[in-house]
């Protein structure tokens, strides 16, 4: 579902005639190595492909263009090895509308003393080439990620990955198409929004579809595909006494199995990579879609529920992001609380919480639904594994799309929970429950949101700065008197930006 082998970053290096032959040969043979060496990190989630060195403003610009039109390139890594007058950056910067990283380092980590001429002055000019790219990415006010230290450097590996990983998410986004099964839930307001705005800001799409279409593809399901999804179920999870061949309740299960294998048909058959559905909207279902949802967005489909298209295409967004990382990510919503010991969240929704963020075997097991008017569902029951994360989400202002990111700390609960039949997590937001939750709800973040162990707030500021979008960290140093005059400031920043 998400394959990113195609994907590439182009790294370009920047110089120029004056220098020579001989000083443009050795800059290309640096820039070749120092390409190769970050490509070999693994903190690269795809190839890093060196391109020539740039000289001319004709060259650039065509580079630019190329990068724009090319399908496989997410983004373009600069380096200024010498130093590269900006004014020939200009018309190429202009045009490019794929991300863009400054990487300001050098060839070489430490001075020759002993032996350092002005030949060698010449050749290593990072130091004063980088900061005149910078005066015109500053000058053009242009949105980048700027990365600083030695390009062997741990840390360097893991700021430019960090960006890649963005830089896929947002090159999916361009062609991401949500699926919306029926209308938003009642009257509710955060999960509404311009998906016009999405669109041209964004870049997906959202589109509305009959449930009464899914239901049809749902009934032209054939057994031989149920069987081998059913036999799938009773592999993969520890299937309830009632729901196993011979169950009381192993139709349930049948039913499930029917309505994943055709929601997987027709977002197939429309190429949705990401869908959203509503419990007061069933026509043609048996039971509401829980385990499919769990299933599908564990192969990385975005999911929002209750008509919720922005928490869909977040979902996304984050799986392409955290791809062949540890932790997961699942659509998540902050359900209630536990005030007491440090002050907890416990996490969840009716059914659909994904599994890839737990290290245990998931339960699958079938529980009376008190909402939606149809049968009981069947779902995945276990427990988000413990570790370090965010929670994220986004919502429309009026006049522009703002990310909330609170960094939390997932952990065990406390105390067994045989009674409560759906997937959970319990996390201690940073600072704390009462500063976290009062950031939140000053700056209007949803109850629906994104959980993920994968990634770290670098990632999704990367991706916020290349949407242009309002991103609001709430994180150990957060104190609400700032938070709020930031709140403010921003505000005040986009409607100059925008216009009122």
């Amino acid at each position: 579902m998400i394959d990113l082998s195609n994907l590439e970053a182009w790294f370009v290096t920047g110089s120029q005639h004056l220098y020579g032959p001989e000083t443009l040969k050795k800059v290309e043979q640096h820039a070749t190595e120092v390409a190769r060496g970050l490509g070999a990190s693994l903190e690269m989630p795809i190839r890093i492909v060196a391109k020539p060195v740039m000289t001319s403003s004709e060259s650039i610009y065509q580079l630019c263009q190329a990068a724009d039109s090319s399908k496989n390139c997410i983004g373009v890594i600069t380096w200024m090895h010498t130093f590269s007058p900006s004014r020939m950056w200009i018309a190429g910067l202009k045009s490019l509308r794929k991300p863009l990283l400054h990487l300001h380092t050098q060839f070489n980590d430490e001075l020759p003393w002993s032996t350092i001429d002005m030949d060698f002055m010449n050749l290593n000019q990072s130091a004063h080439g980088d900061r005149e790219f910078g005066f015109i990415g500053a000058r053009m006010r242009l949105k980048r990620k700027v990365v600083v230290g030695h390009w062997k450097d741990a840390d360097v590996h893991s700021e430019i990955g960090a960006w890649m990983r963005a830089a896929c998410a947002w090159h999916d986004a361009q062609h991401l198409k949500v699926a919306r099964f029926g209308d938003n839930m009642r009257n509710v307001a955060v999960t509404e929004g311009n998906k016009v705005n999405a669109q041209i800001d964004l870049g997906y799409t959202v589109n509305g579809y009959g449930v009464g279409d899914l239901g049809q593809c749902v009934q032209q399901v054939t057994e031989a595909e149920i069987n081998k999804f059913t036999a799938d179920y009773d592999d993969a999870y520890a299937v309830v006494e009632s729901l196993r061949k011979g169950g009381g309740k192993r139709q349930s299960l049948l039913e499930a199995a029917k309505i994943e294998i055709g929601l997987r048909h027709f977002l197939e058959e429309t190429g949705s990579q990401a869908f959203t559905d509503t419990f007061e909207d069933l026509h043609g279902l048996a039971q509401l879609p829980g385990i499919a949802v769990q299933r599908l967005m564990a192969d990385g489909y975005g999911f929002g529920a209750e008509g919720d298209w922005k928490t869909a295409a977040l979902v996304r967004a984050v799986k392409v992001m955290s791809h062949g990382l540890k932790g997961g990510a699942s659509f998540m919503e902050d359900y209630t609380y536990h005030l007491k010991d440090g002050a907890q969240v416990l996490g969840a929704h009716m059914l659909e919480v994904c599994p890839s963020i737990t290290n245990e075997k998931p339960s699958a097991e079938i529980h009376p639904l008190s909402i939606g008017g149809k049968a009981d569902p069947v779902r995945l029951v276990f427990t988000a594994a413990s570790g370090k994360g965010v929670n994220a989400s986004v919502v429309d202002m009026g006049n522009r799309f703002r990310l909330i990111v609170n960094q939390v700390n997932v952990i065990q609960p406390q105390h067994p929970l045989p009674k409560l039949p759906v997937a959970r997590a319990v996390w201690i937001p940073e600072p704390n429950l009462k500063v976290a939750a009062t950031a939140w709800i000053h700056a209007g973040g949803a109850h629906h949101t994104v959980l993920s162990c994968a990634l770290t707030p670098e990632h999704l500021e990367n991706f916020a700065e290349m949407a242009g979008m309002e991103c609001l960290l709430i994180n150990a140093e957060t104190t609400i008197a700032s938070f709020v005059k930031e709140l403010r400031w921003n505000d005040m920043y986009h409607h100059l930006a925008n216009g009122f």
